[in-house]
Formats: structure tokens, C-alpha cells, sequence
């Protein structure tokens, strides 16, 4: 969705949703395009638990990241944050909603992302 205000074309607010069976446990994506950048929420059960936000700067080769709320002994949502704004050069959103108990969970949540971002790069 793409409107005009005084003269500058910004895009409104997409939203992407997609399911995965990953280790025996079903986890949940739900991407917000924005403009300018998205949001990305990774769960098993609607739960917000944490938040973090990752931009590129150009005095430095690794994108900026934040927690903005949640516990900051767990680092996925930054660690998160900051590789997919890497890669898209955008500023992004995360909130990573699973466990912390398996790290081959984790490499496996951030592949399904990466195969949907290169499927429907649209969406992000």
C-alpha cells in the first residue's frame, strides 16, 4: 500500500505471516514491513518478551543494535537484529520468543528466515 502525503510517496505498514515444524516444535514468524525497514517476531506462543533494534552506520562495518526491552542476558534478538540488518541494509526490528535451550534451534529459526527473505524479499 502506497499513499502520497505532501508530496512523498510513503509506503504503509505489510504484514507476512508463515509457519514452520522446526525440531519437533512448531515456531511462528510474523514480518511487519515498514518503511524504511521491518519488524520480526519469532515465536511458539503469542508472547512478547523481549525487543531489539539494529540499524547500519557508516562509522562502523557492524549494524548498531539495541535491546529496547527484555532480559539483557539473552541475546538473540540483538544477535538476530543485527545480522539480518547486515543483510537487508535496513533498519530492523526483533523479538525472538523461544527458548534459549537448543542452539540448533536457533541456526535453524535464522535459515527459515533467510530461505523466506530470498523466496519473498516483498515482505521485508
Amino acid at each position: 500500500m502506497t499513499e502520497t502525503q505532501n508530496g512523498a510517496v510513503v509506503d504503509g505498514i505489510s504484514v507476512h505471516n508463515f509457519s514452520e515444524k522446526i525440531l519437533e516444535q512448531v515456531v511462528h514468524f510474523h514480518v511487519m514491513k515498514l518503511s524504511g525497514g521491518f519488524f520480526l517476531w519469532v515465536g511458539s506462543s503469542p508472547v512478547l518478551s523481549n525487543l531489539a533494534v539494529s540499524m547500519s552506520s557508516k562509522y562502523d562495518s557492524m549494524p548498531l543494535s539495541t535491546l529496547v526491552m527484555g532480559d539483557p542476558s539473552n541475546t538473540a534478538a540483538n544477535s538476530l537484529s543485527q545480522r539480518l540488518a547486515k543483510k537487508t541494509k535496513k533498519q530492523v526490528f526483533v523479538s525472538y520468543s523461544l527458548p534459549m535451550t537448543d542452539s540448533n534451534l536457533s541456526l535453524l529459526v535464522e535459515n527459515r528466515i533467510k530461505k523466506e527473505l530470498e523466496l519473498h524479499p516483498e515482505h521485508f
